[in-house]
């Protein structure tokens, strides 16, 4: 029998959402364990069901409990791993807690099937000038800055190719001949790439009809300058799910007021609300599309994403989206750029040296 230590992928009943998501990006198995008293099981958590708790209005500092799943599929220490095995075939899972009679964790099942290959485009956007960062910048693509022992980009494409996505577009401009010389065809990381060259600046979205032919399926778009261990299988499977045209992934961002904030009504004071914190969805860079968005994009003109997002809704087309719980820096600036160093051995250094 050979299953997982429950510990090390477990959280207690006090934990806050955002404490179980550092469980869920330093172990790498997409699910938490909820624990109560006598190590028993109260619930489980995995990214989905902390996506829906986020658009449910919940955030990231609520308890783990407003976000778990609270009747999960268990396993039974007495049964045998064959009864595992079909008992997550029927039910379309990869992992299963073991619990025993007393509904106390025993350890964590898990599919160890290798990655399934995707097939959906992944589209980079990489011809930004970076002028915000430089010096740096004067001579080297963002994308190509070093952060931990690495180009930016190179971790970007690994986390993508671990995966299982294999079609690379890399949209390059300024000083593009660095990537090109760099990645080459990709095989390096066992991925196809082919290069589309702006000419001149066309936005987030106008390198687009520059593809030499229509995608055929969902595909991914996503600005070259963040470094994020994101699910785009989950963010495909998502947008699919949903049949959407555009899926946007966005980013949790609270605001806290430094005074109490007065609600009034005419001339009287209907609350007082000490220092409030707000919380709204930012636009995180990275998006899905199905085929037929590509029909409103516009042929070799300047043409950004939102822009795209706009006309989808005034037709009322289905845009999603996707909430991002792993982590995400997009690096638009100095402190940006300083920040992911310090991340960098945290969130993929680790995991490098697992995986090797």
């Amino acid at each position: 029998m050979d299953l997982f230590d429950w510990h090390r992928i477990s959280v207690n009943e006090q934990a806050s959402i955002r404490q179980a998501l550092t469980v869920l990006d330093r172990e790498a198995l997409q699910i938490v364990l909820v624990v109560g008293d006598a190590s028993r099981l109260l619930g489980t958590l995995t990214d989905g069901d902390v996506r829906r708790a986020l658009l449910r209005g919940e955030g990231l500092d609520g308890p783990v409990t407003a976000a778990m799943n609270t009747k999960p599929l268990v396993g039974l220490s007495l049964q045998s791993e064959t009864a595992w095995k079909r008992a997550m075939v029927e039910h379309s899972i990869r992992h299963l807690p073991i619990v025993d009679s007393d509904n106390g964790i025993v350890g964590l099942f898990y599919d160890k099937k290798e990655v399934k290959k995707r097939l959906n485009p992944v589209v980079l956007m990489l011809g930004g000038l970076g002028t915000r960062l430089r010096p740096l910048t004067e001579t080297i693509p963002k994308p190509m800055l070093m952060v931990g022992n690495k180009p930016i980009l190179e971790t970007i494409v690994t986390h993508i190719a671990e995966q299982g996505f294999v079609n690379f577009y890399f949209c390059i401009n300024y000083l593009g001949e660095q990537i090109r010389s760099y990645f080459g065809d990709g095989s390096q990381w066992g991925i196809h790439i082919e290069y589309i060259e702006e000419n001149e600046r066309m936005g987030t979205a106008g390198a687009l009809s520059l593809l030499p032919e229509k995608p055929t399926m969902p595909f991914v778009v996503m600005n070259g300058d963040l470094l994020t261990k994101v699910d785009l299988t989950a963010l495909i499977d998502f947008h699919i799910e949903h049949q959407n045209i555009t899926t946007a992934c966005v980013r949790e961002y609270a605001q806290q007021v430094p005074y109490g904030v007065v609600e009034v009504e005419g001339h009287q004071v209907t609350q007082l609300v000490e220092k409030p914190v707000y919380r709204y969805f930012v636009n995180a860079g990275i998006y899905a599309l199905s085929p037929e968005a590509m029909d409103k994009i516009p042929e070799a003109a300047f043409y950004d994403m939102p822009t795209l997002i706009e006309e989808v809704l005034v037709e009322k087309g289905n845009v999603g989206g996707f909430p991002i719980t792993e982590y995400w820096m997009d690096i638009g600036q100095m402190p940006d750029y300083e920040q992911a160093q310090a991340d960098y051995e945290v969130h993929f250094q680790k995991r490098s040296k697992k995986l090797s």
